[in-house]
């Protein structure tokens, strides 16, 4: 487990869509795109610079970073609380669980009970948890 991948309301970034595959497909159409000469023509296709620049950035560098990291949203009201009480993550808080995070449980109950493991197991058992799910391929919003 990353440690850079972490978010403060709890979700693990590696085991989101967009890292899990939409940066390794990026990686994969870059590729090609260069294979096939689209780097000398993509100035001539109306919006190419920009997205070529875009695509460019994700194949090499990646676009998800935590919003821990600067990622994100930073109007995020979590994230701002988090920030705000200075706290590693919301389930180390000592008002968790709060009305802040109501939203994200309802729709992703797997986020409540990783917090519960974090905050009465700790940080070993729960790279446990998300590591074994990566290595499954689990991404948030499959049912676990």
């Amino acid at each position: 487990m990353d440690r850079k991948y972490i978010c403060y309301c709890g979700l693990y970034c590696e085991n989101c869509a967009v890292k899990a595959k939409v940066e390794p497909a990026a990686k994969v159409l870059y590729g090609e795109m260069v294979a096939a000469g689209f780097e000398d023509v993509i100035s001539f296709i109306p919006g190419g610079e920009g997205f070529w620049s875009f695509l460019k950035g994700m194949a090499n560098e990646g676009m998800c970073i935590s919003c821990i990291d600067g990622g994100g949203d930073p109007g995020c009201a979590i994230r701002l609380c988090a920030k705000e009480k200075s706290v590693e993550t919301c389930a180390l808080c000592v008002e968790y669980p709060c009305g802040k995070l109501a939203d994200m449980h309802k729709r992703l109950p797997v986020l409540e009970r990783d917090n519960e493991l974090l905050r009465v197991k700790g940080w070993e058992a729960w790279a446990e948890i998300q590591d074994g799910r990566r290595a499954k391929g689990f991404l948030y919003g499959d049912s676990e």
